[in-house]
Formats: structure tokens, sequence, C-alpha cells
């Protein structure tokens, strides 16, 4: 299936809940950010439409962005072996192989999961297209380290770099 393409000309003319409907899974589960960016159109750039996704994110109250980071998917866990998540994490996810670990890798990323999540509230979040395993695991024993508010940033930043990538799969300048 060929994901559908728009010139950035045609996002900035659609309607607001077409440019939502276009954009709303870009990021996971959130439509909501792209139906906060709508009202700021027209973005000159690719960049600055991101840009405008981000501080619709960055703009909402705490409570609401933990809600969100909460809503991502761990990496390397029973959703990703069962192949249940939305189409770009399964993508993501097995572009590293995360969705075909064996026993003894799922047991490892299943601790590193929970160990997290215990730390943190929320599941650990890296663009793994950035990534190999090897370095994920690395990047979980790292920021296991951090104290929460300084997690809780990079968990943005990296799902502003999920985000980038798949946004400039969807839109051209």
């Amino acid at each position: 299936m060929t994901a559908t393409t728009y010139s950035l000309g045609e996002i900035n003319a659609m309607p607001a809940a077409d440019f939502a409907a276009a954009l709303g899974d870009v990021f996971e589960h959130a439509p909501w950010v792209a139906e906060r960016a709508a009202a700021d159109r027209p973005y000159p750039t690719v960049a600055a439409l991101h840009d405008g996704l981000m501080q619709a994110v960055h703009g909402v109250p705490g409570a609401t962005q933990l809600a969100f980071v909460r809503g991502h998917p761990e990496l390397g866990g029973k959703l990703a072996r069962a192949g249940a998540m939305t189409a770009a994490s399964r993508s993501e996810q097995g572009g590293v192989g995360l969705d075909r670990l064996d026993d003894e890798e799922f047991a490892r990323f299943a601790r590193l999961n929970a160990a997290y999540r215990e730390r943190f509230g929320f599941p650990f979040i890296i663009c793994v297209r950035h990534h190999t395993r090897a370095s994920i695991l690395a990047e979980f024993g790292r920021r296991l380290a951090n104290d929460p508010a300084a997690e809780l940033a990079t968990a943005l930043t990296e799902i502003g770099h999920i985000t980038r990538l798949r946004l400039e799969a969807k839109v051209r300048d």
C-alpha cells in the first residue's frame, strides 16, 4: 500500500478538518496535535509545519503531555511482537528488528521497559530510525539515570525526531 503524500500548498489550503485528518497519524494516537496546529497556517516550509505541530504539543498542560507520551508503544514489547501497533510504529520498530527479537532479547527489552516505566511512568521513546538495537539498549541504560523532568523532555525531543521523519514522508515542500 502506498502512503498518501501531499504538497505543502495542498496541506495549507485544506479545510481545518481535512488538515487534521491528513496529518493526524503523524503523532501517535494524538490527532489533537494536528487539530491545534491547523489554526496557525499557512506554514512556509515543512520544517515550519513540524515546528507548529511541536508547538501544539508543548503548548498543552503537563498532564496532557504526559498522557500523550504514555500513548506510545514500548520498544520490542508484546505489541511489537504481535504487530498490534500503528502502521508507522510497526514499520519503524520492524526496521531494526524489534518485532523479531529472540526470547533472550525479548526478555532483556521487557526488563528494561519495566524498569523504565517504573522509574518514569511512561514508555521509553527513541527515534529507532536513528539507532541500531545495540545503541537503543545503550540509550535505555544511559537514560534510566535521568531525572523525571529531564527524561520527559528527552521523550518529547525524541517524538520530535520521529514525527519529523513521518511528516517528511507525507508532505513535500
